[in-house]
């Protein structure tokens, strides 16, 4: 599958926009497309898959390694893959998208952002495409996309003013409703905001999407990096999914799926937890539900059934439906599941956001004592811990729940604030533990 990479001059400049309006004019043009995203986001995803119409491919090279990327990257289906980019190009020490772009070795569309500019977004562009020699980076900077531009003068004074090495492939037109609404974590999720399709399709007309698709190309040594396919274990797992739980990645699910017996229930609803070996609550928007949570009673029924020894795994929003109360931002508090011994508080500014790196402290669900597994954290929230409590984790890197730790265990249940990916083994652990 070819591909390219969609960069920014720097975070807000209009990447995922820009990205839908791409899937959206290649799509138009008659091509097959696959989403993806370089860096651990959840949320940009969620928008890509809502026009794509097929889940986004996490490329990471913290999270993953680099045939990890490899791997996800190849079980992509369709003609060509956009992978959007985080924050700007050349920003992110674990896992920046020029690194993901050289990883892949797949040529870099830069969106340039022109509402002011003309021959400047030229000269901003050419100092992109140099710095990359400058770094000794093998990072092929194609062309450009111009963000919030406008037709006529203001477009052929940017295509004027572009080196012969510098294509352009197209502007993004200024327009409103092409604004997607954002909260605490960022965009809003893409089931509650799409765009609207008239708008999209607007600026979709402005791209060359021909052009675009002959630039794609396919990275080398796809085939090399896939493993032996692992063993089914004989489990049954439970995945809460809903609007409060679901920053997932798709590889953690098909893992599930490859491996056991996947079924989901939404405790927002009111779902029984079904009849399992073991229950995985993935991140999400708990805040934004308490009232119902706490009023469906799918998590007191949850942390009976923990006390009881079924197996439980939460990661950040999973681990505050697990703790003992919830205290949103504006004061409304509610009880959780009371399965970790926790009291977990919102905030207006975000308590943790890095690339984070853990050493497991004992065998535990996700890791054997001293092994390392590597993921992500981005919250609002905070863990206020009873004294005596235990963890699974000691922080290598992050900040964890206390500063120095991760991995609040209590039975045979353990809450994290760090998101991991399939690569990193933490589920195929899990699986494991909860089949014996």
């Amino acid at each position: 599958m070819n591909g390219f990479v969609l960069g920014g001059v720097s975070s807000g400049v209009g990447k995922t926009v820009a990205t839908l309006a791409i899937v959206q004019a290649l799509e138009d043009a008659g091509y097959d497309v696959q989403p993806a995203k370089a860096g651990p986001d959840f949320i940009d995803p969620s928008h890509h898959e809502a026009i794509a119409g097929r889940p986004s491919r996490t490329l990471d090279l913290w999270l993953c390694g680099d045939d990890g990327v490899r791997r996800n990257y190849a079980r992509g289906e369709g003609d060509v893959c956009v992978v959007e980019g985080v924050m700007g190009l050349y920003d992110g020490d674990g896992s920046s998208t020029a690194m993901v772009a050289e990883a892949l070795d797949l040529p870099v569309v830069l969106v340039v952002d022109a509402k002011a500019g003309m021959e400047s977004v030229a000269a901003t562009a050419l100092g992109f495409q140099q710095y990359a020699e400058e770094i000794d980076r093998d990072i092929e900077v194609a062309g450009i996309v111009a963000q919030r531009a406008h037709g006529g003068r203001h477009e052929q004074g940017i295509r004027d003013a572009l080196p012969e090495d510098l294509e352009f492939f197209g502007r993004i037109p200024p327009n409103p409703d092409l604004e997607i609404p954002d909260r605490h974590l960022g965009l809003h999720m893409g089931e509650e905001a799409t765009l609207p399709t008239e708008a999209l399709r607007e600026a979709a007309e402005t791209l060359e999407a021909d052009r675009l698709g002959d630039i794609a190309r396919e990275p080398p040594g796809l085939s090399s990096a896939e493993p032996e396919p692992a063993e089914p274990v004989g489990a049954r797992i439970a995945v809460a999914s809903d609007a409060a739980f679901c920053f997932r990645y798709p590889s953690t699910i098909e893992r599930f799926d490859q491996r056991a017996d996947l079924v989901t229930f939404s405790p927002v609803a009111g779902d029984p937890v079904p009849d399992c070996d073991g229950v995985y609550l993935p991140g999400g928007y708990p805040e934004l539900h308490v009232a119902e949570l706490a009023a469906a009673g799918t998590l007191a029924e949850l942390g009976d059934r923990a006390s009881e020894g079924l197996p439980v795994l939460g990661e950040c929003g999973g681990l505050m439906a697990m703790s003992q109360s919830l205290t949103t931002a504006d004061g409304e508090g509610a009880e959780m599941a009371g399965i970790l011994p926790a009291d977990v508080t919102m905030h207006d500014r975000y308590q943790a956001l890095d690339h984070v790196e853990l050493e497991a402290l004992e065998d535990g669900l996700t890791a054997d004592a001293g092994g390392r597994i590597r993921g992500h954290e981005f919250h609002y929230s905070s863990a206020d811990v009873d004294g005596d409590a235990r963890f699974a984790f000691e922080t290598v890197r992050g900040d964890g729940i206390d500063g120095d730790h991760d991995g609040l265990l209590e039975y045979d249940a353990m809450g994290t604030y760090v998101h991991v990916h399939a690569e990193s083994g933490a589920f195929d652990r899990f699986l494991e533990s909860v089949s014996r």
